[in-house]
Protein backbone atom coordinates (compact mmCIF):
# COMPACT_ATOMS: atom_id res chain seq x y z
CA UNK A 1 0.00 0.00 0.00
CA UNK A 2 0.98 3.54 -0.70
CA UNK A 3 2.00 5.55 2.17
CA UNK A 4 -0.14 6.93 4.72
CA UNK A 5 1.41 7.49 7.96
CA UNK A 6 1.02 10.05 10.68
CA UNK A 7 4.51 11.42 12.69
CA UNK A 8 4.08 13.21 16.25
CA UNK A 9 6.32 16.40 16.58
CA UNK A 10 4.55 16.98 19.77
CA UNK A 11 2.24 16.30 21.87
CA UNK A 12 1.70 18.77 24.73
CA UNK A 13 -0.88 21.44 25.64
CA UNK A 14 -0.35 25.29 26.68
CA UNK A 15 2.17 24.70 29.54
CA UNK A 16 5.30 24.09 28.23
CA UNK A 17 7.47 20.88 30.33
CA UNK A 18 10.39 19.13 29.67
CA UNK A 19 8.77 15.92 28.39
CA UNK A 20 6.46 17.19 25.80
CA UNK A 21 6.33 19.35 22.51
CA UNK A 22 3.71 21.76 21.70
CA UNK A 23 1.00 20.23 19.44
CA UNK A 24 2.22 19.50 15.95
CA UNK A 25 1.93 16.40 13.68
CA UNK A 26 2.94 15.46 10.25
CA UNK A 27 0.72 13.69 8.07
CA UNK A 28 2.64 11.63 5.03
CA UNK A 29 0.57 10.44 2.16
CA UNK A 30 2.25 9.27 -0.92
CA UNK A 31 6.16 10.99 0.30
CA UNK A 32 3.85 14.35 0.22
CA UNK A 33 3.67 16.43 3.95
CA UNK A 34 0.85 17.91 5.13
CA UNK A 35 1.94 19.68 8.52
CA UNK A 36 -1.14 19.79 11.26
CA UNK A 37 -0.21 22.72 13.88
CA UNK A 38 2.57 24.25 14.19
CA UNK A 39 3.96 24.50 17.74
CA UNK A 40 7.02 25.77 19.10
CA UNK A 41 9.91 24.06 18.10
CA UNK A 42 7.91 21.94 15.21
CA UNK A 43 11.11 22.58 13.00
CA UNK A 44 13.48 20.68 15.60
CA UNK A 45 10.78 17.67 16.00
CA UNK A 46 10.27 17.79 11.75
CA UNK A 47 14.25 17.46 11.39
CA UNK A 48 14.54 14.92 14.31
CA UNK A 49 12.01 12.89 12.57
CA UNK A 50 14.09 13.01 9.60
CA UNK A 51 11.59 14.64 7.30
CA UNK A 52 12.55 16.08 4.34
CA UNK A 53 11.05 19.90 4.22
CA UNK A 54 11.03 19.99 0.38
CA UNK A 55 8.00 17.47 0.73
CA UNK A 56 6.46 20.06 3.07
CA UNK A 57 3.93 22.35 1.01
CA UNK A 58 0.88 21.94 3.38
CA UNK A 59 0.44 23.44 6.80
CA UNK A 60 -3.06 23.38 8.47
CA UNK A 61 -3.37 25.52 11.84
CA UNK A 62 -6.47 24.61 13.85
CA UNK A 63 -6.86 27.66 15.68
CA UNK A 64 -4.64 30.49 16.67
CA UNK A 65 -3.56 29.42 20.28
CA UNK A 66 0.38 30.17 20.52
CA UNK A 67 0.81 26.22 21.47
CA UNK A 68 -0.86 25.45 17.86
CA UNK A 69 0.96 28.09 15.55
CA UNK A 70 4.22 29.94 17.50
CA UNK A 71 6.54 27.78 15.64
CA UNK A 72 5.25 29.37 12.20
CA UNK A 73 8.01 32.31 12.03
CA UNK A 74 10.86 30.01 12.96
CA UNK A 75 9.84 27.35 10.55
CA UNK A 76 9.33 29.90 7.83
CA UNK A 77 12.35 31.89 8.51
CA UNK A 78 14.46 28.30 8.13
CA UNK A 79 12.68 27.55 4.81
CA UNK A 80 13.90 30.76 3.72
CA UNK A 81 17.71 30.44 4.91
CA UNK A 82 17.46 27.12 2.97
CA UNK A 83 16.70 28.98 -0.43
CA UNK A 84 13.17 27.40 -0.56
CA UNK A 85 11.35 28.05 -3.97
CA UNK A 86 8.35 26.34 -3.68
CA UNK A 87 5.40 28.23 -2.67
CA UNK A 88 3.95 27.54 0.44
CA UNK A 89 0.60 27.00 1.43
CA UNK A 90 -1.40 27.65 5.22
CA UNK A 91 -4.89 27.47 5.95
CA UNK A 92 -5.97 28.42 9.02
CA UNK A 93 -9.19 30.58 10.56
CA UNK A 94 -8.86 33.97 9.81
CA UNK A 95 -6.56 36.64 11.16
CA UNK A 96 -2.87 34.57 10.81
CA UNK A 97 -2.04 36.70 8.04
CA UNK A 98 -2.22 39.46 9.87
CA UNK A 99 -0.42 38.61 12.45
CA UNK A 100 2.32 36.78 10.58
CA UNK A 101 3.08 39.38 7.60
CA UNK A 102 4.14 42.14 9.41
CA UNK A 103 7.00 39.86 11.92
CA UNK A 104 7.49 38.38 8.36
CA UNK A 105 8.56 41.35 6.90
CA UNK A 106 10.60 42.76 9.40
CA UNK A 107 12.86 39.16 9.52
CA UNK A 108 12.46 38.17 6.24
CA UNK A 109 13.23 41.00 3.63
CA UNK A 110 14.00 39.44 1.12
CA UNK A 111 11.87 36.29 0.91
CA UNK A 112 12.78 33.51 -1.39
CA UNK A 113 9.26 32.10 -2.22
CA UNK A 114 5.84 32.83 -1.65
CA UNK A 115 3.93 32.13 1.63
CA UNK A 116 0.12 31.68 0.45
CA UNK A 117 -2.43 31.92 3.39
CA UNK A 118 -6.23 30.09 2.90
CA UNK A 119 -8.85 31.03 5.59
CA UNK A 120 -11.64 29.04 6.32
CA UNK A 121 -15.15 29.47 8.24
CA UNK A 122 -15.46 27.55 11.59
CA UNK A 123 -18.81 27.06 11.70
CA UNK A 124 -19.43 24.13 9.14
CA UNK A 125 -17.19 21.70 7.22
CA UNK A 126 -15.87 22.58 4.22
CA UNK A 127 -13.72 21.44 1.31
CA UNK A 128 -10.55 22.92 1.88
CA UNK A 129 -7.84 21.03 -0.46
CA UNK A 130 -7.68 18.75 -2.55
CA UNK A 131 -5.55 16.87 -4.66
CA UNK A 132 -5.01 13.73 -6.90
CA UNK A 133 -5.04 11.28 -4.28
CA UNK A 134 -6.15 13.21 -1.08
CA UNK A 135 -9.10 15.84 0.33
CA UNK A 136 -9.22 17.89 3.38
CA UNK A 137 -12.23 19.08 4.83
CA UNK A 138 -12.90 21.20 8.01
CA UNK A 139 -14.42 19.49 11.24
CA UNK A 140 -16.08 22.60 13.13
CA UNK A 141 -14.98 22.46 17.20
CA UNK A 142 -16.13 24.55 19.94
CA UNK A 143 -13.08 26.18 21.62
CA UNK A 144 -12.39 29.33 23.44
CA UNK A 145 -11.83 31.08 20.12
CA UNK A 146 -12.58 30.10 16.21
CA UNK A 147 -11.26 26.30 15.60
CA UNK A 148 -11.59 23.00 13.09
CA UNK A 149 -10.46 19.83 12.98
CA UNK A 150 -9.57 17.89 10.05
CA UNK A 151 -10.42 15.05 7.68
CA UNK A 152 -7.62 14.18 5.53
CA UNK A 153 -9.84 11.55 3.03
CA UNK A 154 -7.75 9.20 0.43
CA UNK A 155 -9.52 9.16 -2.98
CA UNK A 156 -10.20 5.95 -4.22
CA UNK A 157 -7.09 4.28 -5.75
CA UNK A 158 -6.87 2.73 -9.21
CA UNK A 159 -7.43 -1.32 -10.14
CA UNK A 160 -4.00 -3.11 -9.67
CA UNK A 161 -3.02 -4.76 -12.96
CA UNK A 162 -2.41 -8.52 -12.68
CA UNK A 163 1.16 -8.76 -14.20
CA UNK A 164 1.19 -12.67 -14.81
CA UNK A 165 -2.54 -12.06 -16.48
CA UNK A 166 -1.71 -8.99 -19.18
CA UNK A 167 1.31 -10.99 -19.98
CA UNK A 168 -0.45 -14.05 -20.96
CA UNK A 169 -2.98 -12.01 -23.04
CA UNK A 170 -0.14 -9.58 -24.23
CA UNK A 171 -1.89 -6.76 -23.27
CA UNK A 172 -0.13 -3.55 -24.83
CA UNK A 173 1.32 -1.14 -22.57
CA UNK A 174 -0.98 1.62 -23.98
CA UNK A 175 -3.80 -0.41 -22.63
CA UNK A 176 -2.22 -0.18 -19.31
CA UNK A 177 -4.46 2.56 -18.62
CA UNK A 178 -8.24 2.18 -19.49
CA UNK A 179 -7.46 -1.77 -17.64
CA UNK A 180 -6.63 0.39 -14.48
CA UNK A 181 -9.99 2.22 -14.65
CA UNK A 182 -11.88 -0.85 -15.17
CA UNK A 183 -11.82 -1.53 -18.87
CA UNK A 184 -12.12 -4.80 -20.08
CA UNK A 185 -9.14 -5.81 -23.12
CA UNK A 186 -10.51 -6.81 -26.58
CA UNK A 187 -7.79 -8.74 -27.94
CA UNK A 188 -6.30 -8.70 -32.08
CA UNK A 189 -9.29 -11.45 -32.92
CA UNK A 190 -11.56 -9.85 -30.85
CA UNK A 191 -12.01 -11.80 -27.72
CA UNK A 192 -13.58 -9.73 -24.60
CA UNK A 193 -11.34 -10.25 -21.78
CA UNK A 194 -12.68 -9.34 -18.41
CA UNK A 195 -11.49 -6.51 -16.29
CA UNK A 196 -11.97 -9.00 -13.02
CA UNK A 197 -9.13 -10.92 -14.98
CA UNK A 198 -6.75 -8.23 -15.22
CA UNK A 199 -6.83 -6.48 -12.16
CA UNK A 200 -7.38 -6.93 -8.23
CA UNK A 201 -8.91 -4.04 -6.97
CA UNK A 202 -7.77 -1.05 -5.50
CA UNK A 203 -6.70 -1.00 -1.44
CA UNK A 204 -9.80 0.62 0.17
CA UNK A 205 -9.12 4.31 0.83
CA UNK A 206 -8.39 5.53 4.22
CA UNK A 207 -8.99 8.08 6.68
CA UNK A 208 -7.46 10.20 9.38
CA UNK A 209 -9.41 12.74 11.56
CA UNK A 210 -7.75 14.99 13.64
CA UNK A 211 -9.24 17.06 16.60
CA UNK A 212 -8.00 19.48 18.94
CA UNK A 213 -8.83 21.61 20.82
CA UNK A 214 -11.82 21.13 21.78
CA UNK A 215 -15.14 20.70 24.56
CA UNK A 216 -16.17 17.66 24.02
CA UNK A 217 -19.08 17.34 21.07
CA UNK A 218 -20.56 14.05 20.52
CA UNK A 219 -22.20 15.34 17.21
CA UNK A 220 -19.07 14.61 15.88
CA UNK A 221 -19.46 11.29 15.09
CA UNK A 222 -21.41 11.52 12.31
CA UNK A 223 -18.72 13.22 10.68
CA UNK A 224 -15.87 11.07 12.23
CA UNK A 225 -17.76 7.55 11.15
CA UNK A 226 -15.83 4.90 10.57
CA UNK A 227 -12.16 7.05 10.26
CA UNK A 228 -9.15 4.38 10.32
CA UNK A 229 -7.74 6.26 13.05
CA UNK A 230 -8.79 9.39 14.99
CA UNK A 231 -6.52 12.02 16.79
CA UNK A 232 -8.74 13.67 19.51
CA UNK A 233 -7.27 15.74 22.63
CA UNK A 234 -7.56 14.20 26.15
CA UNK A 235 -6.22 16.86 28.10
CA UNK A 236 -7.27 16.06 31.42
CA UNK A 237 -8.49 12.67 33.23
CA UNK A 238 -12.13 12.60 34.67
CA UNK A 239 -11.32 13.84 37.63
CA UNK A 240 -10.87 17.09 36.19
CA UNK A 241 -13.73 17.22 34.35
CA UNK A 242 -15.02 20.84 35.59
CA UNK A 243 -11.87 22.24 34.65
CA UNK A 244 -11.95 20.78 31.20
CA UNK A 245 -16.02 22.64 30.90
CA UNK A 246 -14.22 25.50 31.92
CA UNK A 247 -11.16 25.47 29.30
CA UNK A 248 -12.95 24.14 26.64
CA UNK A 249 -11.17 20.61 26.73
CA UNK A 250 -12.26 17.16 26.81
CA UNK A 251 -11.25 14.42 28.97
CA UNK A 252 -9.76 10.85 28.21
CA UNK A 253 -13.19 9.33 29.03
CA UNK A 254 -14.90 11.50 26.87
CA UNK A 255 -12.92 11.25 24.04
CA UNK A 256 -13.12 7.27 23.81
CA UNK A 257 -16.60 7.77 24.37
CA UNK A 258 -16.93 9.21 20.87
CA UNK A 259 -14.17 7.50 19.51
CA UNK A 260 -16.80 4.38 20.36
CA UNK A 261 -20.03 5.93 19.03
CA UNK A 262 -18.30 7.03 15.40
CA UNK A 263 -16.93 3.41 15.43
CA UNK A 264 -13.59 4.44 14.52
CA UNK A 265 -10.49 1.89 14.10
CA UNK A 266 -8.14 3.29 16.23
CA UNK A 267 -8.38 6.45 18.87
CA UNK A 268 -4.53 8.18 19.49
CA UNK A 269 -4.79 10.68 22.35
CA UNK A 270 -2.90 13.74 23.23
CA UNK A 271 -2.54 17.32 23.64
CA UNK A 272 -1.59 16.35 27.87
CA UNK A 273 -1.89 18.69 30.70
CA UNK A 274 1.44 19.55 32.20
CA UNK A 275 -0.01 18.35 35.35
CA UNK A 276 0.82 14.89 34.19
CA UNK A 277 4.00 13.35 34.80
CA UNK A 278 2.38 10.04 33.69
CA UNK A 279 0.09 9.82 30.72
CA UNK A 280 -0.49 6.08 31.59
CA UNK A 281 -4.20 7.26 33.81
CA UNK A 282 -5.65 9.05 30.72
CA UNK A 283 -4.69 5.46 28.68
CA UNK A 284 -5.95 3.64 31.28
CA UNK A 285 -9.33 5.30 31.33
CA UNK A 286 -9.84 5.42 27.89
CA UNK A 287 -8.99 1.81 26.80
CA UNK A 288 -11.95 1.50 29.60
CA UNK A 289 -13.93 2.15 27.24
CA UNK A 290 -12.31 1.99 23.75
CA UNK A 291 -9.89 -0.65 23.95
CA UNK A 292 -8.29 0.35 20.80
CA UNK A 293 -6.72 3.51 22.36
CA UNK A 294 -3.10 4.83 21.81
CA UNK A 295 -1.09 7.47 23.25
CA UNK A 296 0.75 9.77 21.49
CA UNK A 297 4.58 10.59 21.98
CA UNK A 298 6.83 12.43 20.66
CA UNK A 299 8.31 10.78 17.38
CA UNK A 300 5.86 8.08 17.41
CA UNK A 301 4.99 6.97 14.00
CA UNK A 302 1.11 5.43 13.25
CA UNK A 303 0.25 3.70 9.71
CA UNK A 304 -3.01 4.89 8.98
Amino acid sequence: MEKFELYILGCGSALPTTRHFPTSQVLNVRDKLYMIDCGEGAQLQFRKSRLKFSRLNHIFISHLHGDHCFGLWGLISTLNLLGRTAELHIYSPRGLEALLLPTLAFFNRQMTYRVLFHEFDTDRPALIYEDRSLTVTTIPLRHRIPCCGFLFAEKQGLNHIVREMVDFYKVPLFEMNRIKNGADYVTPEGEVVPNRLLTRPADPPRRYAYCSDTICLPGLAAQLRGVDLLFHEATFASDNLGRAKETYHTTAVQAAELARSAEVKKLLIGHFSARYEDESVLLEEAREIFPETLLASEMLCVQV
